[in-house]
């Protein structure tokens, strides 16, 4: 299992390049996408040394064509984006990715059960796709957007009981993504064997430091170039 043992808040004097571009998984979601955007965004991923790409499953083979040796872990998304495949779909799902190469997935909970107080099938969802990982990296998300606070804490609950690595705010996909005082109750709401990763939203330096703030040690971006060249040019570092 992942653990942080990262200390909050953040020094910002003494953060160094490595910790902020590790911190960021390079979004290649969107559906509209060609391979040829899916190769350069891996070659940016590439350039600036993040922590991982997160591409759409049938391009997890492309990914790990274009990231091999590289510092970049390739990553994919599971029952995406709205959580509702059956458990056995997800499952299915996660034992290809990792066939084709992938070493960390983001799940997308089912919401309808979560909201419905159904914990016993959500739990049991998460732990299908933990234990179809095999050890591998497993991010849990709740799509925050839908959630009431409650409902957040016990989601966060649950993915931890699950075996889960990391609690996540959204997909980028629903009305809202991730904002400080989510940030701050999943935190809270977790033990440091878990970390937490913002999605939706952190588009600028600021906002990345900002989360990472408050706990969070991955951040999903599609601004990585702005984030990157904006932190080299105020703090004078490369990579």
């Amino acid at each position: 299992m992942a653990e942080s043992t990262r200390t909050y808040p953040l020094d910002r004097t003494t953060l160094t390049y490595a910790q902020v571009a590790k911190t960021i998984d390079h979004s290649l979601l969107r559906p509209e996408l060609t391979e040829e955007d899916v190769i350069a965004g891996c070659a940016l991923a590439r350039r600036y040394h993040v922590a991982s790409v997160c591409v759409k499953p049938c391009d997890v083979p492309l990914a790990i064509r274009e990231l091999t040796r590289s510092d970049v872990a390739v990553g994919t998304v599971v029952g995406f984006p709205h959580g509702s495949s059956t458990s056995q779909t997800k499952a299915f799902e996660v034992r290809q990715a990792i066939e084709l190469g992938a070493t960390e997935v983001d799940m997308v909970i089912n919401i309808g059960w979560l909201r419905s107080g159904a914990d016993d099938r959500v739990l049991q969802d998460i732990a299908a796709v933990v234990e179809a990982a095999g050890g591998k990296l497993v991010k849990v998300i709740l799509e925050n957007a839908y959630l009431t606070d409650e409902e957040k804490i016990k989601g966060c609950h649950l993915v931890e009981a699950a075996g889960a690595d990391f609690v996540k705010t959204s997909t980028g996909f629903a009305a809202s993504g991730a904002t400080l005082d989510d940030l701050r109750l999943m935190r809270q709401e977790v033990s440091t064997r878990m970390q937490v990763k913002a999605a939706g939203g952190v588009r600028t330096l600021d906002a990345l430091l900002d989360v990472m703030d408050v706990g969070v040690t991955r951040v999903g971006a599609t601004a990585t170039l702005q984030i990157l060249e904006d932190f080299k040019a105020r703090c004078g570092q490369e990579k």
